[in-house]
């Protein structure tokens, strides 16, 4: 399960997607989300599964490497869809003392995890084809008016992507200690809850030292380059938006009315 968590991880590739503008991925994928969270229905949720087909198709990524970015979220998508399910209306096909299982809620249910499928999916697209310079760069342009607040937008890019970069580093690392601690004869696979919360100590100790470790080098590694922050530093390379990136600017919008339309038109439907 560690090995297959793919948040933060870049691909590197040459699909449009990779060479979008990574403003306007950003804006993109927040205009995406807020698309998927003004679904009321199946025909406007059906919209945005073929369209994140689409995008998955024409970024180039595996769908095997999709995958691996859902599963490590199931426990917590089939927890919702249970959730869900007993909060429908309608006659019962299956009744469990106060709770009931209907129709309603079986659509519900299906709704909310295809609906938090879709938004996972979306948002690893991001990382996968953005690699983290262009996400710090694109990100401190994003939040640039913030500095007529006195806020340091530098700062907070630079620390939201090395965040977001040493996600791989350390489930890497979680994977090596876990393996050298079941060398020792580490226990970590069987028991009830509490034995596997007791039994991860000797995990969690050894993570935390070597992260403290990691942060302490990442530290010295920038003041030893003479980092200062963002005032007066220059790009290496300069971001330009193209036809491309404003015709899928346009294409997105479009998606966000038809979703709206389809949303009074399809009104009874769940």
């Amino acid at each position: 399960m560690i090995s297959d968590i793919t948040i933060g991880q870049y691909f590197p590739g040459n699909s449009s997607l990779h060479k979008m503008d990574a403003r306007m991925k950003i804006i993109l994928v927040l205009c995406l989300i807020v698309s998927l969270f003004i679904c009321k229905n199946v025909v406007s949720l059906a919209v945005m599964v073929v369209l994140s087909v689409v995008i998955v198709a024409i970024s180039k990524i595996p769908p095997k490497t999709i995958a691996k970015s859902i599963k490590p979220l199931i426990i917590i998508i089939l927890i919702t869809a249970v959730l869900n399910l007993f909060y429908g209306s309608g006659e019962p096909l299956v009744q469990l003392g106060r709770f009931k299982i209907t129709v309603d809620g079986i659509e519900t249910a299906v709704f909310m995890a295809v609906r938090i499928i879709l938004l996972v999916v979306i948002s690893s697209l991001l990382t996968y084809t953005t690699s983290p310079n262009e996400l710090t760069d694109s990100l401190e342009r994003l939040l640039k008016p913030l500095k007529l607040v006195k806020i340091d937008v530098h700062s907070i890019a630079m620390t939201m992507t090395i965040a977001l970069r040493f996600i791989p580093t350390l489930v890497e690392e979680i994977d090596k200690i876990m393996s050298a601690q079941k060398s020792r004869g580490a226990d970590l696979d069987s028991g009830n809850l509490i034995q596997r919360a007791k039994a991860l100590i000797p995990v969690l100790i050894p993570l935390f030292v070597s992260s403290f470790r990691r942060a302490n080098e990442l530290a010295y590694a920038m003041e030893c380059r003479c980092y200062r922050g963002g005032d007066g530093r220059t790009k290496m390379k300069v971001m330009k938006m193209t036809a491309r990136d404003y015709v899928s600017l346009a294409s997105v919008i479009l998606i966000m009315a038809a979703v709206i339309v389809l949303n009074k038109v399809f009104a009874g439907l769940i």
